[in-house]
């Protein structure tokens, strides 16, 4: 809110004052007034970003109110987020609401939706999987048996799935089954004739104010269920809100009471430590939690956090290798706090706070111009891109490889920008020494909102993290000039460890001149 008239800046604050077409936003309040203090809310903070790699957004919402929110830098709260599975609970919902509206029944059968991909002799164990079963992830599959399924495939993945082996009873043996979530969108799409993003449009998106979802779908138009959706931050508080309010938003029962209790409640084992949050039991769609809470997530650190005793929800986006470690400092560090009564109000802390959320920021690069900037400027480094595929675990696509990259412009305080060329496509990414240029990177999957921060920090090194800024993943690229040779570094954030690394070796190119102020104009490729 920084820039906006005092006035503007508290009816925004209040949930007032919003755009035109906009939803009005979940109520905010000083967090004393809800049982819990700015000062224990700020250390809360500062110690996820000492020890959480990383943050990208964060909602608290306690009572109903929002007491906390914060986005960093890069990222920010009218943007989307990739949920990956955290896409799951809301597959999960459309089935209850389906079920709700008498077009299944998750004792169906899965086979009697797909006669038409039923296999000649369906095993025992095919006819007995139900809806139930693939709703609870024990469908009956092998771990094995469901890797690398073709969700894109040319192939109807429905018609795949009720080929594979069922080797357990279904409902007898957990294993996390991403095909089953798919299967479950298919079932709601068959039934309703429509996606399960269409569905869900007038029954909990629009009613929940959460204004353009987008969701992922397959050649064959199946929304991929299991993952694919994305939403702000904001629109993940208020599915835990309306979970934590047993399906009722503002006076109207959007989903079930008694969905919202089954789909959360633990309906099969996955395992026995009590010291994991993957072992307390799984809903449908929803994982159970330690200390009696239930939660969905998706992959590197995407949480609906739901702290039922505590009328509390957690929404964070995330960008994390270890999911535990978020989980755990919410147990560890946000659930002591939140006490049972109203604290005395505390503006100085509130507005610490307040402060605080209101300059967050992942961390940028930093490092004045190099002398040796000056002998790069200009230079066109070629890219092998069959040693590139060659050297990567697994196998780069071709989206990925570098062909070409010119350093176009050295500025004196480490901004940069670079000609990048990959798959035939050339473009300018602009770096900024000590905060994030925003852009557009641009692949044959289409055009990605990005942002990159950059500067010298060695003589011959050029770093720059460059984040996807509606997804989870950031890449650090070091880029060490050796005269003729371009060594490239790239660090991913999240990941196979194993793809998380990958050097390679440009080579000079005839090199562009370049003019007085360091602008070039790049050769032709």
């Amino acid at each position: 809110m920084r820039g906006l008239p005092a006035a503007c800046s508290l009816l925004l604050a209040t949930g007032v004052l919003h755009g035109a077409g906009q939803p009005p936003r979940l109520p905010r309040s000083a967090p004393e007034a809800q049982g819990i203090s700015s000062a224990a809310l700020l250390r809360f903070v500062d110690e996820a970003e000492q020890t959480l790699d990383a943050l990208h957004g964060l909602m608290i919402v306690r009572h109903g109110h929002v007491v906390a929110e914060g986005w960093w830098e890069p990222y920010a709260a009218g943007e989307p987020h990739m949920m990956f599975s955290l896409s799951k609970s809301f597959t999960s919902t459309a089935v209850g609401l389906a079920a709700a509206e008498g077009r299944l029944a998750i004792d169906d059968p899965v086979l009697k939706f797909f006669p038409e991909f039923a296999p000649a002799e369906p095993s025992a164990h095919l006819k007995a999987m139900r809806i139930r079963d693939l709703l609870t992830m024990t469908a009956g599959h092998h771990d094995e048996d469901i890797r690398g399924f073709p969700y894109g495939g040319e192939a109807d993945p429905a018609k795949v799935f009720l080929s594979l082996p069922v080797a357990h009873k279904p409902g007898t043996f957990f294993v996390y089954n991403t095909p089953a979530s798919y299967m479950l969108s298919a079932i709601v799409q068959k039934v309703t004739g429509e996606t399960v993003l269409d569905y869900l449009r007038p029954r909990l998106f629009d009613p929940l104010g959460i204004p353009h979802p987008a969701w992922q779908a397959n050649r064959h138009g199946v929304s991929m269920g299991g993952f694919g959706l994305s939403i702000r931050t904001e629109d993940v508080a208020r599915f835990g809100q309306l979970y934590l309010q047993k399906g009722q938003w503002h006076g109207r029962q959007l989903v079930p009471e008694a969905w919202v209790e089954a789909a959360t409640a633990r309906q099969v084992s996955n395992g026995s430590s009590p010291q994991s949050d993957w072992e307390q039991g799984y809903g449908f769609q929803f994982w159970r939690s330690r200390h009696g809470f239930y939660r969905g997530d998706g992959a590197h650190g995407q949480f609906c956090l739901v702290l039922p005793q505590y009328d509390t929800v957690v929404a964070i986006t995330s960008g994390t290798a270890d999911m535990g470690s978020v989980m755990n400092h919410v147990w560890n560090r946000l659930v002591p706090a939140l006490g049972p009564a109203a604290l005395p109000a505390d503006a100085a802390a509130h507005g610490r706070l307040t402060a605080r959320l209101g300059r967050l920021s992942l961390p940028a690069v930093h490092g004045a111009r190099s002398a040796a900037a000056a002998d790069s400027v200009g230079r066109r480094y070629v890219f092998d891109t069959a040693a590139q595929s060659a050297a990567a675990s697994p196998t780069l696509a071709p989206a990925e490889m570098f062909e070409a990259i010119v350093l176009d412009r050295a500025e004196p305080d480490g901004s940069a920008t670079f000609t990048i060329r990959m798959h035939g496509t050339e473009q300018s990414v602009t770096a900024k020494a000590g905060g994030w240029a925003k852009g557009t990177l641009r692949t044959p999957g289409g055009a990605h909102p990005m942002a990159a921060s950059g500067g010298w920090t060695a003589p011959d090194t050029y770093t720059m993290k460059l984040a996807l800024t509606h997804t989870p993943f950031r890449n650090t690229y070091r880029f060490r000039f050796a005269g003729e040779q371009l060594i490239v570094r790239r660090e991913r954030n999240v990941g196979p460890v194993e793809a998380r690394v990958l050097e390679i070796t440009g080579r000079s190119a005839v090199p562009a001149s370049a003019s007085h102020d360091g602008v070039v104009r790049p050769a032709a490729p």
